[in-house]
């Protein structure tokens, strides 16, 4: 029996569900969006809310905890996606961007430089706003994670 794919989203602030939705339909790919708060979803059996306690990181532990080979974790959260990563799942940012062993090193020491900088009083300018190519790097992305996986021998649920 091979093991199922499974897509893990960081969905609180996630701007590419529907695209994530999208995808994982064509796949047959079942879905997990977690989140701190009840959202509406797509009826659609592939498709599986987790609401999880409110308080810091309670999602993020969440999709941690599941996170492995044969998983595609969709979060802008660089300290989770470096767990993920290091989890031997597939990490992708809603802007395409997708992690690995040899980028999250660097995502992760760029995020705590920013954060260093911010707290020490210097400005700096947010991420830039969320784009159509960034949803289409996005789809090209996922889609990509799912056919490697399949190919490695995942299947579907």
């Amino acid at each position: 029996m091979t093991h199922p794919i499974e897509i893990l989203v960081d969905a609180d602030a996630c701007p590419v569900k529907d695209e994530v939705f999208r995808v994982g339909a064509r796949h047959g790919v079942k879905t997990y969006v977690v989140s701190n708060s009840f959202m509406m979803l797509p009826r659609d059996p592939l498709i599986e809310r987790v609401v999880v306690g409110s308080g810091l990181d309670v999602a993020d532990d969440w999709i941690a905890e599941r996170a492995e080979r044969g998983k595609v974790v969709v979060t802008a959260d660089i300290p989770l996606a470096h767990r993920a990563v290091k989890a031997g799942a597939d990490v992708i940012a809603p802007n395409g961007r997708a992690y690995t062993e040899s980028t999250i090193g660097a995502a992760l020491a760029t995020r705590n430089l920013m954060t260093e900088l911010r707290e020490a009083g210097a400005v700096t300018s947010g991420p830039r706003p969320f784009s159509k190519g960034d949803r289409s790097a996005f789809l090209q992305a996922l889609d990509l994670a799912i056919v490697r996986l399949k190919r490695a021998g995942f299947g579907v649920a």
